[in-house]
């Protein structure tokens, strides 16, 4: 069973890999190599589900590799798999005649296994290797466009902001090891004073950073360069999930702390509401979603924080079939009709109606409209919300049924004008993969009600509460969306803008570590490399003069030596004449030379 976990990962990280190092040559074979690795990785996720195995092998000293399925991997490793098979399925149109497809379809594999190593993993060691897959990978989705330079430029940022954040994990690594002499998550909890506040502020910065939460969340913005296919992954079950789903991981150390459970209950409630009212005003309807994606992953964050595991997760399982149908169907009509703004997206769902029919079933349940996906999970999140947070909460699902209805009435409330120039069709492929998605979208919180073991402790005064705003809210925006009244200009300008935080982040982010970039380019160009060609240059010169006079001098006595070793030669060659009277008489002569010796010492 250990083999099917380390294959689970490992299938789409090594496939990833072959694709990224083949380049060009593997353009032919690269997607539906893709699409067939990720379909075995569905069957091992599925049979891993099942089976639930456990993996450990040495790899340092103390610190093995572990990896495990229990009840919260199981539901993440299906739901990433499942995810990125669709929406590889979805890509095979758009990039299988790209002439960079190995690259994108090997990205995105090494993408979905960093994701799955994450998620299975049981220590932080293997969590940590994952987590900087992930980290370079989505850089490189983001700025898949390379050449267009705004697209490298916003996924630096995302790049640097994230990075920044993921700190935290090491600094909480450091501080459990140091503490405790072990990496296990499940001892994180047993982590003693003072250590233990080190790894729940480490822990918490890394996934607020990861899951665009607050002060973050300006970096998913950016992200919105790169591909639809990529925005949609990253939106909704790898990601951005990751720090949603290490949070709920880890909700034991969380309580432990004392402190880290209300921070991060509060930190997710907040999201949810500041970044619901940022969705509101958006006009690009990518924008929109992204702003949706951090404010539905702070009500994950606030049930991490609470302690609704159960529902936190699931509320992550639903988010992710809804989000990646609707971006996935943003990216449909990008493609068809060229834009992806809001008033010149009116009718559109008209033009193509199987595909108006997914996004609408995506954006109710993106709403909260009984029963659907998004309604169940929500709920079951907020179930041990104390009465402010639930209240800030069910604010923030008033803002998620407002900034769903102008998207979905903005696009399906308006006929379609006939005479708009259309520059593609959707593939019957992508309209395949966006009805599959609305499927779960539409059914999947409520199918996660039958589970016996998943608990629903919400009051009845808060279901009739959700039953009552969502809906309310969603006719709010169908009368804002008709009547066409706009926002105050500096509302809208200070939402559109994200609060302003990215502007901020290039100020104080971006812009400083690009300086010191430079700096320690030119400390390498001018003291580094400089010192190195000086040693060089030294070395040359030392030879040319060992070269000159040096080697003349150890000729020269060289030369010495050898004449004074003939001179002696000769000189011991003349007693040697061959007669013995003259031996006899060398013999009586060192005999009294000897005696002389003799008398003189004694």
């Amino acid at each position: 069973m250990s083999a099917v976990l380390w294959l689970l990962p490992g299938l789409p990280l090594l496939a990833g890999g072959v694709l990224c190092v083949v380049g060009r040559r593997g353009n032919r074979a690269a997607a539906p190599v893709a699409v067939a690795v990720l379909a075995a990785t569905l069957g091992l996720a599925a049979w891993a589900a099942v089976v639930r195995p456990s993996a450990r092998v040495p790899f340092m000293v103390g610190l093995p590799l572990r990896l495990a399925v229990d009840d919260l991997s199981a539901l993440m490793i299906v739901t990433v798999a499942a995810v990125t098979l669709l929406v590889l399925l979805y890509s095979v149109a758009e990039f299988a005649a790209d002439e960079a497809s190995a690259r994108f379809f090997g990205l995105v594999l090494l993408f979905a296994g960093a994701m799955l190593l994450t998620v299975s993993a049981t220590s932080l060691l293997p969590l940590l290797m994952a987590w900087e897959v992930m980290g370079a990978t989505s850089y490189a989705l983001i700025a898949f466009w390379w050449r267009d330079t705004w697209r490298v430029r916003t996924a630096t940022t995302a790049f640097l902001t994230t990075r920044a954040a993921d700190l935290g994990l090491y600094v909480a690594a450091g501080a459990a090891f140091a503490a405790v002499g072990s990496l296990d998550l499940g001892a994180l909890a047993t982590v003693p004073a003072p250590w233990l506040h080190v790894v729940a502020g480490g822990v918490l910065l890394a996934a607020a950073g990861k899951s665009a939460q607050l002060p973050f969340s300006f970096w998913l913005s950016g992200a919105m360069a790169g591909p639809s296919p990529v925005s949609a992954l990253l939106h909704s079950a790898t990601m951005v999930a990751a720090g949603a789903y290490l949070l709920l991981r880890l909700s034991p150390l969380l309580h432990s702390s004392g402190w880290g459970a209300g921070t991060t209950a509060w930190l997710g409630a907040l999201t949810a509401l500041v970044l619901g009212a940022v969705a509101c005003v958006q006009r690009d309807l990518k924008q929109l979603l992204a702003a949706s994606t951090s404010a539905q992953v702070g009500l994950m964050v606030l049930a991490a924080g609470t302690g609704a595991v159960s529902g936190g997760a699931l509320h992550l399982a639903t988010h992710a079939a809804v989000k990646s149908l609707l971006f996935l169907t943003a990216g449909v009509w990008l493609v068809s009709l060229g834009s992806q703004d809001l008033a010149r997206l009116a009718g559109a769902a008209r033009r193509w109606p199987l595909v108006g029919a997914a996004f609408a079933v995506g954006a109710l349940s993106l709403a909260g409209i009984p029963p659907l996906a998004m309604w169940v999970s929500k709920d079951l999140a907020l179930a041990n919300a104390d009465p402010g947070l639930w209240t800030v909460a069910l604010a923030a699902a008033a803002l998620s049924a407002v900034y769903a209805g102008r998207a979905l009435f903005g696009v399906v409330g308006q006929a379609w004008n006939e005479n708009r120039t259309t520059v593609g069709h959707p593939t019957r492929l992508a309209v395949a993969v966006l009805v599959v998605l609305a499927v779960p979208s539409a059914g999947l919180g409520v199918a996660a009600l039958v589970v016996p073991d998943l608990p629903a402790d919400v009051q009845g005064f808060e279901i009739l509460a959700s039953v009552v705003v969502a809906p309310a809210a969603l006719l709010a925006a169908w009368a804002w969306t008709r009547q066409g009244a706009p926002l105050p200009t500096a509302a809208a300008t200070w939402g559109e803008r994200w609060l302003g935080l990215r502007a901020l982040a290039e100020r104080f982010v971006a812009r400083p570590t690009h300086a010191l970039a430079r700096a320690l380019a030119v400390f390498d160009d001018r003291v580094v490399a400089g010192a190195v060609s000086a040693l060089g240059r030294g070395g040359r010169q030392a030879a040319s003069a060992f070269d000159g006079g040096a080697e003349r001098a150890v000729r020269g006595l060289v030369d010495a030596v050898g004449y004074g070793a003939r001179k002696l030669g000769r000189a011991a060659r003349r007693p040697q004449t061959g007669q013995l009277h003259q031996y006899y008489a060398q013999a009586a002569v060192a005999l009294v030379l000897v005696a002389v010796l003799i008398v003189l010492v004694v």
